[in-house]
Order: structure tokens, then sequence, then C-alpha cells
């Protein structure tokens, strides 16, 4: 039975309502899309085992209970959620052909996207803060980043990003959607989501550039500044070595934050041209929601010293572990 058949439903009113949405997939490839499942599906495994690998690698290493360390091992729960979030369902997609997704559960989706997305923009912001109190202020460090601090910060973005995404849902939600069902997405953006809305989306379409643009975008704004002024005060060190020493702590967040902060702005650069070509703003939609978790661990093993001697540490600890 073709199930885009059977989700319209009539109402007394005689007025034609949609149950659940179709996500179509990669739009003007949906007949080899499949072939793409495979270095999607090796992608989340690696995010899912390289950031679980680090988390645990940071509970169970002594010497990597320090705030740099901290703000990582949260930026992996983050980034494990977030691929968690939109994966299971774009394998099931190109695996089974299992495009149908009811209201709920697309708003939930929604939700659980901006919320993360959000909070590892957050996350960078407090990971910028802390290399520039380090930096800039060495001898005020341990004063200001207290145990006590960093779960005032971490607490803070969490509940920041969960009650600001809830608009989000919610105003989508209020939408009437009463013909098309069909989503060319293989997650449910909300942008393509309301696209399919029969009533006026202005206010949604507002409320996605104020999180985009005032919360993200001053986020950026802040790490940016922060790693300005860190570059400031290491170029007045007189110590080459300490010079060194500054900018390896300070690289590989400089590195992930880049990557992610222009992949924002790429995936909102492309938006103009989907009428042209509209699989571009999906595909890097795709992308940049699994790509960084599963980069962020790589880097960070490649260029922190004291994470790889954890990693081994732990390694030789599970070999003498008894069964």
């Amino acid at each position: 039975m073709d199930i885009s058949t059977t989700v319209p439903t009539v109402t007394n009113s005689s007025s034609l309502h949609i149950s659940q949405f179709i996500l179509m997939g990669l739009p003007g490839i949906h007949e080899w899309q499949h072939w793409l499942s495979l270095p999607l599906a090796l992608l989340y495994l690696l995010a899912l085992a390289a950031n679980l690998l680090i988390f645990i690698t940071i509970q169970h290493e002594p010497t990597l209970h320090e705030p740099m360390y901290h703000f990582l091992g949260v930026l992996s729960l983050i980034d494990i959620g977030l691929a968690t979030t939109i994966m299971p369902k774009i394998m099931a997609i190109f695996w089974f052909d299992a495009k149908a997704i009811s209201l709920p559960e697309c708003f939930a989706q929604m939700y659980v996207i901006h919320c993360f997305f959000c909070m590892e923009s957050g996350i960078f912001l407090c990971m910028a803060v802390d290399r520039y109190i380090a930096i800039c202020h060495p001898l005020r460090y341990h004063s200001i980043v207290t145990n006590a601090f960093m779960v005032k910060v971490t607490g803070f973005m969490v509940l920041r990003n969960s009650l600001l995404t809830i608009p989000v849902p919610v105003l989508a939600a209020q939408r009437l959607y009463c013909s098309k069902n069909e989503i060319d997405h293989c997650l449910c953006s909300n942008l393509g989501v309301i696209s399919l809305a029969c009533d006026d989306i202005t206010v949604n379409k507002f409320y996605q550039l104020f999180l985009a643009w005032v919360l993200v975008g001053s986020d950026m704004a802040l790490v940016f500044s922060s790693y300005v002024l860190i570059l400031h005060t290491v170029l007045k060190l007189n110590s080459a070595e300490a010079m060194s020493k500054a900018l390896s702590t300070c690289s590989s967040h400089l590195i992930l934050i880049l990557f992610f902060y222009s992949g924002i702005i790429v995936v909102s650069v492309t938006h103009l041209v989907k009428e042209k070509i509209p699989i571009i703003p999906v595909l890097l939609n795709v992308l940049h929601n699994i790509i960084p978790p599963a980069l962020n661990p790589m880097v960070y093993a490649l260029r922190m010293g004291e994470l790889r001697l954890g990693f081994q540490r732990l390694l030789g600890w599970l070999k003498n572990c008894p069964l």
C-alpha cells in the first residue's frame, strides 16, 4: 500500500489534514541515495565509538579531571546525542524505505536537533572562555574556573538551549498542514517542514533567524573575540616555548570551532541556491550534523598529548582487567 495515499484524513469540517510526513531523502537522487548509506553509517559508528572513548577516558583518568577536559566530555555527549538523533532515521530511509514519520516524532526530532546544535555552539563558547582565562589571566585561573564555575556555566548552557529551542517545534506544530506531506530531506528540518504549511509562517522564519543569528551568532562573535584576545596575549610573550605551548593548547579548539561555524555559514548560503540545485543544502545539512561528531574526537586525540596518554592507560587497564 502506498504510504502517502493513507496520510491525509478528512474531518467533519471537510478540511484536509496531514497526520504524518514522508521524508523523501536526498532530492534528485532518490533512486540511488542508498549507496550513500555505507559512508554515512561508517561516520556514525566512528562518531559513537570515538566520542564514547573520549568520555570514558576523561571519567577514568584522574589527570584529565580539569575544566578543559570537562567541557570536552560534555561535547562528546552532545555529539553522540546529535548523531543519534538523525542517523537511525536516515539509515531506515536508505535501507528499508521507511520514509513515514508522524507529526509528533517529526517535531520531537526538530527540537532535539536544534537543542543539541545550539548546545554544541554554547560548549565551544565555554571552551573558548576557559582558554582565554587560562592564557590571558593565568594567575587568577584556578580562583575563577572552579568546580562550581564549571557546573554553573554548563548548567546555564543546557538550560539556555533547552528553553530557547522549545518555540521551534511548538510554532511548527501550530501551523496547518493540509496538502502536500512530502519533505525533500532526510530529517525534519524546521524550514523543510514549515514550507508545507498552508498558513502564514512568518513567525516561524523569524524565530529561526533569531536562533541562527542572535543565539548562535552571538556565541560565534564571543568565541572569535576570545581567540583574538588570546592571540594578542600570546604574541606579547617573550618566551618562544611558552608561545608554542599556548598556541598548541588552543589550536585543536580553533580548528573545530572554525569548521563548525564555517559549516553553519556555508549551509545558510547554500539555501539561496536551493531552487536550482536542491540536493546541495540538504546534503550539506546532513553532513554538518554527522561530520563534526566524527571529526571532533580525532582532532583532539591527535593534538592533545594528555588525552593520548589517557587512551593508552585506559587500554592498558582494559587489557589487565580480569574477565
